[in-house]
């Protein structure tokens, strides 16, 4: 793929991230395992790289590297560490909502702040008893004077123990146009985070609840009109929430293989490496293919939507083929490693428990195989990667509480 989908901008760039994680990130892992809750310290310092920025444009202190870019940092960060990873990956959904949907005045605020570091932006859309179906949320805002009063909470957001801005997207109204957004700075009298649990994987990582009581918040933190809510949260699933989990499971995929090739050639059986005996060789040989595989349709989608062009299906598609292909990959890693892989000194259980995280956000496998029998069938709702690149070059373009789409009732999370 060098030369094809990436520059020599973009080998600098993964050496840049690599280097970085493997000095900073890789010593603090065995901390993050012990404690299994959010790692503060090394959150910001990832931040203050300005890697959060990848997407942002240079006008706002961004690099403006585009999503190819921001996909490579993303899975350099999830070689070493998943959790490290998704802490990125949800801070891009945090950025998507301004970047695509915040006014000017949003934009100038709080883009060159999350491009320096200084800001950790999440997304808030799943509520506890709603789940994926974002049309059943109960959260509500209501106006008063010139502010709206939020109550409600919102649960398994990423970031929510260590974010400083909040996207909420909360109910204004009955049906689908009566869905709203808002940024709510983690200050506000209000708002407050519920206890954080602890969790199968992505120690380091939050991805918490939410509360909202009486929390008041000005109308100059709406994103958009009333009613623009559910096109922020389908959006930000779509074209960021799968590229970005696509991104971390190629990561955990990349360090799967590493660790596992590592093992069978240092393992001595029968006077020869493990990695001799046929079926170990052809569970190499098939972790290997998936990867090549999954990297292909990561880096392609992506690649398209730098271009501006139609990619839906290639999103929906590579999200599926790295999250199953990185999960088949660990269970051989297991099989490999047999009794060995159960330990905690090597790393393969960690991968394998950090994988499945990444299965439900922005829509479980089963959803990608529906959406894509849909653009089989010719019953897709249009296109989301193309309208959005159009509201991004043309400034003047608004974008209505649709856009133009159609939405089914049943929508997936995109936490994490």
């Amino acid at each position: 793929m060098d030369g094809y989908f990436s520059s020599r901008l973009h080998h600098q760039l993964r050496e840049t991230v690599r280097e970085f994680t493997e000095r900073e990130v890789r010593p603090r892992i065995a901390e993050m395992e012990a404690s299994r809750t959010v790692h503060h310290e090394l959150s910001r310092l990832i931040a203050e790289q300005g890697w959060l920025g990848a997407t942002i444009g240079q006008e706002y202190g961004g690099m403006g590297a585009g999503h190819l870019a921001k996909t490579i940092i993303i899975e350099e960060l999830s070689r070493v560490s998943g959790a490290m990873g998704a802490m990125v990956q949800a801070s891009q959904l945090g950025t998507a909502k301004i970047v695509h949907f915040g006014s000017d005045e949003q934009r100038k605020t709080w883009l060159p702040a999350i491009a320096a570091g200084e800001c950790l932006p999440t997304i808030a859309v799943t509520e506890p008893e709603s789940g994926g179906h974002v049309l059943g949320m109960s959260a509500t805002a209501v106006r008063d004077g010139e502010d709206y009063v939020l109550n409600g909470s919102k649960v398994y957001v990423g970031n929510s123990h260590v974010g400083d801005l909040h996207g909420v997207v909360v109910r204004t109204g009955p049906g689908s146009k009566g869905l709203t957004a808002f940024l709510v700075e983690s200050d506000r009298p209000g708002f407050r985070t519920g206890p954080q649990r602890p969790s199968m994987g992505l120690h380091g990582f939050s991805f918490g609840e939410l509360i909202f009581e009486n929390c008041r918040v000005p109308a100059a933190n709406r994103l958009g009109d009333e009613g623009d809510g559910l096109s922020v949260a389908y959006s930000s699933s779509v074209l960021y929430g799968r590229a970005n989990l696509t991104a971390v499971s190629l990561g955990i995929h990349q360090a799967i293989l590493e660790e596992t090739t590592r093992f069978a050639s240092e393992r001595i059986r029968y006077g020869k490496p493990l990695h001799d005996l046929p079926t170990v060789k052809l569970k190499l040989g098939q972790m290997q293919s998936r990867l090549m595989t999954a990297r292909l349709a990561a880096y392609h989608a992506v690649h398209l939507l730098d271009q501006g062009l139609s990619c839906d299906a290639e999103l929906m598609n590579a999200k599926l083929v790295n999250v199953e292909s990185a999960i088949d990959s660990g269970r051989n890693a297991m099989e490999i490693h047999a009794a060995a892989g159960l330990f905690t000194d090597r790393p393969i259980e960690r991968y394998l428990r950090d994988a499945h995280h990444i299965f439900a956000p922005a829509g479980t496998s089963d959803v990608q195989l529906l959406r894509l029998a849909e653009v089989a069938l010719g019953q897709d709702k249009g296109s989301w990667s193309e309208r959005l690149s159009e509201v991004v070059r043309t400034p003047d373009l608004e974008p209505g509480p649709a856009m133009g789409l159609e939405f089914e009732p049943e929508l997936e999370p995109v936490h994490a």
